[in-house]
């Protein structure tokens, strides 16, 4: 019967996902167009803060209760299935065009980072004389305050600078005949698509938490995978219904939006509230994230999009990561 009850939650969570990703991308485009903001403008402000919101809640109550490793690896996990599933599905249904301020700015930011993370574990991890393939669950570095505090003063001045390129940048593209929704629609449809996004979100967690429990899976892999599937699942379904509704630009920013987001904000605030043990599967985990957000930084220069090809590699490589965590 528990397992019955584990599936309809799995399902009706499902459901909330979707239609409060197609609240929240009406709502958000209509914002867009009212104050002549570029949609990729507002896919790395509102659509990355609303759709991160699941990994701020699971990261930052780990982080309370000193559960470091669901932490950190909720936030990698989370990075890793944005940049592979959430851009290569988008990509196989069409190819998705990126533009130059992703290139120029957003991506060379992700990348940066994602090093400066590294830069403060891996030389420690190496140094510590523990640092062994054999034994993935032992703690060999530790992230503490000051990393944190960094990352969270970097999250504000990125904010200011986005608003300051927003406010010099407005575009001049017509509404094509689109309704122009009143702002108190807007703001309706926005804050109730978060709603139904967040409670969907946690709702697919717990279901397919237990579900996997059920199963036999440690909590170490469910919260590597599960989990962290699960709190990306807003970016997926936000940036396929952008994507179909022609919101390309506002997939793209949502995606390298809410990967600076969870690390930056969510990451950094976990830290400075508690100081994360790195272990050595966490550490590789890191190195592998690096290596994937410099081939996802190389698709998007190449031609300027991400194509159907370059989508199938993606998810192949995703679908190998996990398999791989699994195994190890």
């Amino acid at each position: 019967m528990k397992i019955l009850l584990d599936i309809l939650i799995l399902l009706v969570g499902f459901v909330a996902l979707i239609k409060g990703a197609d609240f929240f991308v009406d709502g958000s485009a209509s914002v867009a167009r009212k104050f002549r903001v570029p949609g990729v403008i507002i896919g790395l402000t509102i659509v990355a803060m609303g759709t991160s919101a699941p990994e701020l809640a699971v990261s930052t109550s780990a982080a309370i209760q000193g559960s470091n490793e669901i932490a950190i690896s909720n936030v990698v996990g989370s990075n890793l299935f944005n940049l592979l599933v959430v851009l290569g599905v988008c990509s196989i249904i069409h190819a998705v065009p990126v533009g130059n301020a992703i290139i120029k700015r957003d991506f060379p930011v992700n990348l940066a980072i994602t090093l400066m993370l590294i830069l403060f574990t891996v030389p420690t991890a190496l140094m510590s004389g523990k640092f062994s393939l054999s034994q993935p669950g032992e703690n060999v570095a530790t992230i503490g305050r000051l990393p944190g505090i960094l990352y969270l003063i970097i999250f504000v001045v990125y904010i200011l600078f986005l608003i300051r390129d927003a406010k010099r940048n407005r575009t001049t593209e017509e509404d094509n005949g689109a309704k122009l929704r009143p702002m108190w629609q807007c703001v309706l449809l926005i804050l109730g698509g978060i709603a139904m996004i967040v409670g969907g979100g946690e709702a697919v967690v717990y279901g397919a938490k237990n579900i996997a429990l059920a199963a036999g899976m440690s909590e170490t892999l469910v919260g590597l995978t599960i989990v962290a599937m699960g709190t990306s699942l807003p970016e997926l379904v936000t940036s396929i219904v952008a994507a179909r509704k022609g919101q390309v630009d506002m997939a793209v920013g949502n995606c390298v939006g809410s990967n600076i987001f969870n690390i930056l904000l969510i990451l950094g605030l976990s830290v400075t509230i508690h100081p994360i043990a790195m272990n050595v599967a966490n550490v590789i985990d890191l190195i592998i994230l690096f290596v994937i957000s410099c081939i996802g930084f190389v698709f998007s220069g190449s031609s300027k999009k991400i194509t159907r090809g370059e989508g199938i590699f993606m998810v192949l490589a995703y679908t190998a990561y996990t398999v791989y965590a699994i195994v190890r």
